[in-house]
């Protein structure tokens, strides 16, 4: 089968990178709302090449010569010198609009998340509903990140403000008119934004993740009545290619908790310190999704207990039929003085 061999114009490709390159740029200069209605006034007075010939001339007083001011001023340099046609203003203003709309679009992309965050207080930590909430919850972002974009350019395009309140029906319509009229000249407004905007989704996502599975269980360990100062991380004194995710001591014995969401091949070093160990109480916590029957009963016949998730035990007749294995709602202070 012959493929066509796909070419990119260059014309295409150099605007489009030039915009890309300034959107990044406008990123990295953390633009307050004050700066932006600056740049935005000095458009408004100057535009075509002129605009960059008056910012370059009154860029101190934009931006003072603070450390951060001075660190603007550079970054706007680094776009100004890409100017070289009418057009290049004109993207400029675009591409500050969008930085500035930005912030609107990416709380509306975590909303999803936010919606499906607001129901873990209702759920068992150690549930299959709220795993999945939480492994879920990068990627709702991005999806919701990347369809937004899709559909704000979309209306911009066919200059449908409708979708914004009143007040700002009035920025949205000069935005789409210059939407349109930058693609005609190469511009891809949706492919270029997205790069940007999925950066900023990213970077939000690390600064906002959630718990991990193991500092889920120390909540639950908390809740039952654990102290948690008394809880520690600590390899197995017999042997240290094992480590317990959480060690602690209770009405006289010694218990050693292994945390993993799947446990894959890594119960059996587990298996391997049961028969070393001097601790009274081994147990593996796991949310159950890959155990087999013939996995749980190898964990059972060296005496560590197994605790899984709830939707997990409830499916499996087998997990209920082999003494020593719990549902996760079942991990209870009770429960671990019993064992």
């Amino acid at each position: 089968m012959n493929v066509e061999k796909l070419i990119i114009d260059k014309s295409k490709f150099d605007i489009n990178l030039k915009f890309y390159f300034i959107l990044k740029y406008l990123l990295k200069m953390s633009l307050s709302d004050k700066d932006i209605r600056k740049l935005l006034e000095v458009y408004s007075l100057n535009q075509g090449l002129l605009f960059k010939k008056v910012i370059l001339k009154n860029i101190d007083t934009l931006f003072g010569t603070t450390k951060t001011g001075l660190n603007k001023q550079n970054y706007l340099t680094d776009i100004l010198d890409l100017f070289e046609t009418e057009y290049d203003s004109e993207l400029f203003i675009f591409s500050l609009k969008l930085y500035a709309i930005k912030p609107l679009l990416l709380q509306e992309a975590k909303t999803r998340d936010l919606l499906d965050t607001s129901k873990l207080p209702t759920l068992n930590p150690l549930s299959l509903a709220y795993d999945k909430i939480t492994l879920f919850s990068p990627y709702s972002t991005r999806v919701s990140g990347a369809l937004l974009s899709l559909i704000f350019f979309d209306k911009l395009e066919s200059s449908d403000t409708a979708f914004i309140s009143s007040d700002a029906t009035e920025f949205l319509k000069e935005l789409s008119k210059e939407a349109i009229k930058l693609k005609k000249i190469g511009v891809e407004p949706n492919q270029i934004f997205m790069l940007m905007f999925s950066e900023s989704i990213n970077q939000s996502i690390i600064s906002d993740s959630g718990s991990n599975y193991e500092d889920r269980i120390l909540s639950v360990l908390r809740t039952i009545g654990i102290d948690e100062d008394k809880i520690a991380k600590t390899h197995d004194k017999d042997d240290s290619s094992t480590e317990f995710d959480f060690f602690f001591e209770l009405e006289g014995r010694t218990f050693g908790i292994g945390a993993k969401r799947t446990l894959r091949e890594r119960y059996k070093q587990f298996i391997k310190t049961a028969q070393m160990t001097k601790i009274d109480v081994m147990i593996e916590i796991t949310l159950g999704i890959d155990l087999t029957e013939e996995k749980v009963k190898a964990i059972r016949n060296h005496n560590v207990y197994l605790f899984v998730a709830d939707e997990i035990y409830a499916a499996y007749e087998y997990l209920q039929n082999i003494d020593g294995v719990y549902s996760s709602k079942d991990l209870t202070l009770q429960t671990l003085k019993n064992l």
